[in-house]
């Protein structure tokens, strides 16, 4: 790897991980400084909202969670809040990127949301974790003073205590942020935010407009989110049935070994003459203390007891609970229990019972019995010790609330980083060669130089398919660039081509006609005048257009085509034409008209340029008011190119020598177009040759025999 390469790749990584430890610096730094004091704050939070202000949401979520986590070796408490400091951070990066935390008073909803996510989150953790207990402290006590003066109640008054102080703390975090964010040199900030991990900094915003159903950045967190969610729901799961396991286990081996204990302290001999003296026996008063001892050894151990099971009941040698349950003294017959009902004929045959559990009136019990057997092997009685597992249920619910605050916690920091990877290296990529494609025009040369810079600038740079296919893209965006270009060139020389050959045609059909001179180009050029102006001034906008201006100067030269079939002897006649004679002059329209014709019957179908040639060549002696030839069209029934041709085949007429007359001015040529407006011509294309006088007078006058 170069040097340059190497670098490239550590700056962003140093300066990512650089962000994070000093957000986490602060936040234990505060803690540290809370401590000291005595306060009944946090100040664990200070890192985490800079973080937020300058590094966005993937190292600012990262403080949080790692803040806790670091705490949790000096207090283990500590890390089960985890799941509290992810959502402040999450919270923070939102008010972050809307500025809503450095703007008042958008700033007190930022600070309260803050709040609420530590003081009642926390709260409600606080009393989970506690076996539904907020403990005692400063919060206890300012609750007992809100329960007192509001009449609340318990859960209510902790939960509004621990939200006061919280927002107290909030507000001299958020405080301290900004003093901090503001002294922040600005060179430093816009070098971190130009770093490649913050996305928002390197791409344009997501293209969210223009997606169809789900954006991608739904799908991936929805890709991350369920599959992580049931990973932790089955870990949750297992680890809540191992720890239930575990500590069943924990209580069965504590009953085990009291039951093996007293088996083992008591002998048959002593056993025996309970049997035969009940309590009544010079030993009975020894033992019963014993037992009373064993159970006084361990809270769990709710019962113990001795009894011989026979067919007619259970017989009581000792019973610590008689106390509570009448008829239970020593040598009293009471009926089986359920445990003793279920494993009834292994009672009866003096073998080893299994440990049973059972849930009914007397509570959630762990039964564990030991024979006592003489020196024969004989069974003489079983000891009995019943514990209670109420407890674990607690246990369980607390052990519940901690690792779901765990798992959720880092589940949050996951999704956080799988969903900027996702934005990083797909989601802002795809999007930001979306953004360039919308861009990118092909219509000039102008624009296609422009988009194949836009192009080349795509700030992708994840070295994976996405980029792959970002150079493929780049790389076909230019190969049609280098295609149009050529074709371009190609299709103009195949108009300069057309237009020469329509030029020569022209220069034939006018060749012949000795009274014309340059009549087909000075048409063409007034033509054009005519057309720029009045697309200058809007007239026909959903006609007029360059590509129309084009195709009509082009084709202008062409209008008189039909001549070719009129004799020279009529078309170079020096006098007045006879009425037959100027019919066969007028049939030239017609006569141009089949000659297109058969020129569109050559091509597979007819275009624009071949068109328009037909309506010039057929219909430029239509007048406005329908009295002219060959069709006697009236107004806007007259196509709009042949109605252009019509002023500027009159007025070149009028201002060039012939051989039959002299030449009108410019000025008296102007008056009898505008006098004909209405009748003649189309009052708009008089309009326009009108408006655009001077360019006119620059052809009549560069052109006009004197």
């Amino acid at each position: 790897m170069s040097n340059s390469l190497q670098k490239k790749k550590t700056i962003p990584i140093l300066s990512l991980l650089g962000v994070i430890a000093v957000g986490l610096l602060l936040n234990l730094i505060g803690i540290k400084i809370n401590g000291m004091l005595g306060l009944p704050l946090y100040l664990d939070n200070v890192g985490t909202l800079l973080s937020a202000l300058v590094g966005g949401y993937l190292p600012c979520v990262a403080v949080g969670f790692l803040t806790n986590v670091i705490s949790g070796f000096t207090s283990e408490s500590s890390t089960y809040y985890c799941l509290i400091s992810a959502l402040i951070a999450m919270a923070a990066v939102i008010f972050a990127n809307k500025k809503m935390i450095t703007r008042f008073p958008s700033v007190i909803i930022a600070v309260l949301t803050f709040a609420f996510f530590g003081g009642i989150g926390g709260g409600l953790l606080t009393w989970l974790i506690g076996g539904f207990d907020f403990g005692s402290g400063y919060a206890a006590e300012m609750a007992d003073n809100i329960n007192r003066a509001m009449h609340l109640g318990y859960t209510m008054s902790n939960f509004l205590s621990c939200f006061l102080i919280d927002v107290v703390d909030k507000i001299i975090v958020t405080a301290i942020t900004l003093v901090l964010y503001y002294f922040m040199p600005k060179k430093l900030m816009a070098f971190i935010q130009s770093q490649s991990w913050h996305v928002y900094k390197v791409f344009e915003a997501p293209l969210s407009k223009n997606r169809k159903r789900v954006s991608l950045r739904v799908k991936v967190t929805l890709l991350v989110a369920i599959p992580i969610a049931l990973v932790a729901a089955a870990a949750v799961g297992t680890s809540v049935v191992q720890f239930h396991n575990e500590t069943e286990r924990e209580y069965e081996d504590v009953g085990e070994h009291a039951a093996h204990l007293i088996a083992r302290k008591i002998s048959p001999e002593n056993i025996e003459m309970v049997i035969r003296d009940g309590s009544s026996s010079k030993s009975y008063d020894r033992l019963y203390e014993m037992l009373s001892d064993v159970r006084e050894a361990s809270p769990e151990i709710k019962f113990i007891y001795i009894y011989q099971v026979k067919e007619d009941g259970t017989h009581v040698l000792f019973d610590l609970d008689t106390e509570d349950v009448e008829g239970k003294e020593a040598g009293a017959v009471i009926p089986y229990d359920a445990t003793i009902k279920k494993y009834r004929e292994l009672f009866l045959s003096g073998k080893d019972i299994p440990i049973d559990i059972t849930d009914d009136e007397d509570g959630w019990l762990v039964s564990v019995y030991e024979p006592i057997r003489d020196d024969t092997g004989r069974t003489l009685c079983y000891v009995g010790v019943d514990l209670s597992m109420n407890r674990l249920r607690s246990e369980e619910f607390i052990f519940i609330a901690k690792v779901t605050s765990l798992f959720l916690g880092f589940l949050i920091v996951i999704r956080t980083y799988a969903v900027w990877m996702a934005e990083r290296f797909v989601i802002m990529p795809v999007n930001a060669i979306a953004e360039a494609a919308q861009k990118v025009r092909y219509d000039t040369p102008e624009s296609r130089r422009e988009s194949m810079e836009i192009l080349c600038d795509i700030p992708v740079d994840t070295g994976d398919e996405i980029e792959n296919l970002c150079e493929a893209y780049t790389a076909a965006a230019a190969h049609t660039i280098r295609y149009i270009d050529e074709l371009e060139k190609k299709n103009d020389q195949i108009v300069r081509m057309q237009n020469g050959l329509v030029m020569v045609l022209a220069d034939m059909v006018e060749s012949r006609d000795k009274c014309t001179g340059e009549h087909v180009r000075k048409t063409a050029a007034y033509a054009g005048i005519i057309l720029r102006q009045m697309k200058k001034e809007g007239m026909h906008p959903d006609i007029v257009n360059d590509e129309y201006i084009s195709e009509v100067t082009g084709v202008a030269p062409l209008h008189d085509v039909g001549k070719i079939v009129v004799s020279d002897a009529i078309l170079n006649k020096p006098g007045k034409l006879t009425e037959e004679e100027f019919n066969v002059m007028k049939s030239h329209t017609t006569e141009g008209g089949k000659i297109i014709d058969r020129a569109i019957s050559l091509v597979d179908e007819d275009t624009g340029f071949l068109s328009e040639a037909k309506n010039i060549a057929v219909c430029h002696h239509e007048k406005w008011n329908g009295k002219g030839y060959p069709n006697g069209l009236v107004g806007e029934d007259i196509p709009l190119s042949a109605r252009v041709m019509a002023v500027a085949d009159v007025f070149d007429a009028l201002v060039s020598r012939r051989s039959y007359k002299e030449p009108f001015t410019v000025e008296q040529a102007y008056n009898i177009i505008r006098k004909d407006s209405g009748t003649h011509f189309d009052p708009d294309v008089v309009k326009a040759f009108v408006d655009a006088e001077e360019e006119v007078r620059v052809i009549a006058k560069s052109n006009m025999q004197v």
